[in-house]
């Protein structure tokens, strides 16, 4: 009887261990977890940290850029013989954010009437155009050029109709009608056309060799087209009754010279009428006391 309990028991005896390592292994996870709760909070905290440190301040793109524009800005005074402040070498040196902005203005003031803008976009142009012929280059200058034979096409062109003569011309708007009126206007309006082109040419050109030249210029330039048609317009059609004496004789070359003078000015023309606005604006409209 003695034997058989003590083989019964011992089973019991073996099967302890197990529970022991069992229940150890569990704590030990448990404990695993525990321990590292704490390590993924603070790795997130420090997610957070350098994401906020990451948004805070002036970006490292807009670092770049600044780099970027400091270096364009030094090549183009060198190319053009410009003289460049020798601050800027010890600025550029240390790659401070405050020492590139002081660069950066020092450098704005050299280059100027030029800016970064339109030193890059000129750049662009130059190497774009290395392969291309004389005549594609540059968009825009052919544009005008292309506008500028149409306008002097029609000039020349109407000017041989016998629709337009010294008669026609001084009758005006108010007394004509049909295709007479059509083709007078149409003469003017290609004087005015030659003149604003005849502007538009010279600014082309002189922003080129400043380096002035930006990419709002092409849509700037095309308004600017249409503003010196109307201002030859109402120079040669409305305003011309007051600066020539009705007394004398209205000759084609008189009216010529108002159209190609209002093309030519329009900016001045538009100044002028918006001067003439704010002075009759503020007859009606008193200013507010202080």
């Amino acid at each position: 009887m003695s034997t058989e309990t003590t083989n019964t028991s011992t089973p019991d005896n073996t099967s302890s261990p197990k529970q022991t390592s069992t229940l150890k292994t569990a704590k030990d996870i448990l404990g695993a977890k525990s321990t590292s709760a704490p390590a993924t909070s603070k790795s997130t905290k420090v997610e957070v940290a350098a994401a906020e440190k990451k948004t805070s301040g002036i970006s490292q793109d807009v670092v770049d850029e600044m780099s970027d524009e400091i270096n364009n800005m030094l090549s183009f005074a060198v190319y053009n013989g410009l003289t460049v402040n020798t601050e800027v070498n010890s600025l550029i040196q240390n790659s401070n954010v405050d020492d590139l902005i002081n660069a950066h203005n020092l450098l704005c003031k050299n280059v100027a009437p030029a800016t970064p803008k339109s030193i890059v976009y000129t750049k662009i142009l130059y190497e774009k155009g290395a392969k291309k012929t004389i005549f594609n280059r540059l968009p825009l200058l052919r544009n005008l050029m292309l506008l500028s034979l149409l306008f002097l096409i029609a000039f020349i062109a109407i000017g041989q109709t016998s629709f337009v003569n010294n008669a026609s011309l001084k009758n005006g708007i108010m007394n004509s009608s049909g295709t007479t009126l059509v083709l007078n206007l149409s003469y003017l309006a290609a004087v005015a056309g030659l003149g604003v082109l005849f502007y538009l040419l010279k600014e082309v050109s002189t922003s080129l060799k400043n380096g002035t030249l930006v990419p709002e210029d092409s849509i700037a330039y095309m308004s600017q087209i249409l503003l010196g048609i109307m201002a030859g317009l109402i120079m040669s059609e409305i305003l011309a009754p007051y600066i020539i004496d009705p007394e004398s004789k209205v000759s084609m070359f008189n009216k010529s010279v108002l159209a190609l003078i209002g093309g030519f000015s329009s900016d001045a023309i538009f100044s002028i009428l918006q001067g003439i606005i704010n002075k009759i604006k503020g007859i009606f409209i008193s200013t507010a006391p202080q």
